[in-house]
């Protein structure tokens, strides 16, 4: 059943030489089909990896990304990546330069992660091959003032829309049945100054809600029934660093009842994230919430009795039999890396099934 009662959210750590092989090519100093070998035979090694740890869901570990998000989006119709701007500011933290602009129609016509996807599901083989991509949300509410040609912002959610419709459709054609999307936008809504933020752009955050919503339901109102997508709310990963705080609260009875994924991935892994009591609203018994307890930015193992013990307390808002268990975030969301060791990336997730299995059983 997907998603699995042991999951990820998608992104590990780059190999050394695999991040040299990326500097090598920035330098000129090697072609772009040499990096494609480099890349080609570090996802194999991982996928063999993650059969070896226990990982059921699939990954090539966005090992041809730079940026989790960045990259989709750039690959876009009418999208394009420019350097000449500061990236995504995190908690005491500058990002690298980089970002986004729209410069003509957004669309959809051939996309490399498509073909980036071909040959995860080929090495893959009868494992489920699982597709990350950044939620269509990203595209609306990660451009800066400025980096948009469109004056009709009701043109620009229609196209973002039906862009991302034929995206879906593409893979699944490659033959892939488990999408997630990657959304970092809702967490503008769960603090103060996540809602300052927003109104700074001229943006209200309750309507901003709704648009949320829109953006996550009208892009799915075509997809295949037997495609599974769920989507990872996520409040920043950048060298072990975060961007934004605050509970689930504000967004809770859209979140948990009003989207129509087939599972959640949440942060739940420390303070940041709030309690469990927005969970309430969850109204499907089809729905499954993938709880992040497992951090992804220390190598520290938690406590597996009080992890057991936060699953209980959420089995208390959804029955256990909808609730699976996960890291928080990937590991390696830029390709910068999160602070701590390939063994203990490992090890995180070799623990995450381990009480898995015993919570399941």
């Amino acid at each position: 059943m997907i998603p699995f009662r042991n999951d990820h959210v998608g992104s590990f750590l780059r190999p050394a030489n695999l991040s040299q092989a990326r500097e090598q090519y920035k330098a000129g100093t090697i072609t772009y089909e040499e990096l494609r070998d480099v890349e080609d035979q570090e996802i194999i090694r991982l996928i063999e990896k993650q059969k070896e740890n226990g990982v059921l869901a699939i990954t090539d570990g966005e090992f041809r990304r730079s940026w989790w998000h960045f990259d989709f989006l750039g690959g876009l119709d009418g999208v394009e990546l420019f350097e000449e701007i500061d990236g995504p500011q995190f908690h005491n933290m500058k990002t690298r330069k980089g970002g986004i602009r729209v410069v003509g129609k957004v669309d959809f016509s051939t996309h490399p992660f498509v073909e980036h996807f071909e040959f995860l599901k080929k090495h893959a083989g009868e494992a489920v091959a699982k597709q990350t991509i950044p939620s269509p949300n990203m595209l609306i509410y990660r451009l800066e003032k400025g980096a948009n040609s469109y004056k009709d912002r009701e043109q620009f959610l229609q196209d973002t829309i039906a862009a991302y419709q034929k995206a879906i459709q593409a893979f699944y054609n490659a033959g892939c049945r488990y999408l997630q999307l990657d959304d970092t936008a809702w967490a503008d809504l769960f603090s103060e100054a996540g809602h300052d933020k927003l109104r700074a752009k001229g943006l209200e955050p309750a309507e901003e809600l709704k648009t949320m919503q829109r953006m996550i339901n009208e892009t799915l109102s075509h997809k295949p029934a037997d495609l599974v997508v769920t989507m990872h709310i996520c409040r920043g990963n950048y060298k072990s660093n975060y961007f934004s705080t605050g509970g689930y609260d504000y967004a809770s009875e859209v979140i948990f009842g009003g989207l129509n994924v087939d599972g959640l991935f949440l942060e739940f892994d420390d303070e940041r994230s709030g309690g469990f009591e927005p969970l309430k609203y969850v109204n499907r018994t089809d729905l499954k919430i993938v709880l992040g307890l497992i951090t992804s930015k220390t190598g520290e193992l938690e406590n597996k009795e009080q992890i057991k013990a936060r699953i209980a307390e959420a089995a208390t808002y959804v029955p256990l039999d909808q609730l699976c268990l996960s890291p928080q975030c990937g590991f390696s969301s830029t390709e910068e890396g999160n602070i701590l060791t390939e063994e203990q990336q490992w090890r995180k997730l070799r623990y995450v099934k381990e009480i898995a299995e015993q919570v399941w059983s």
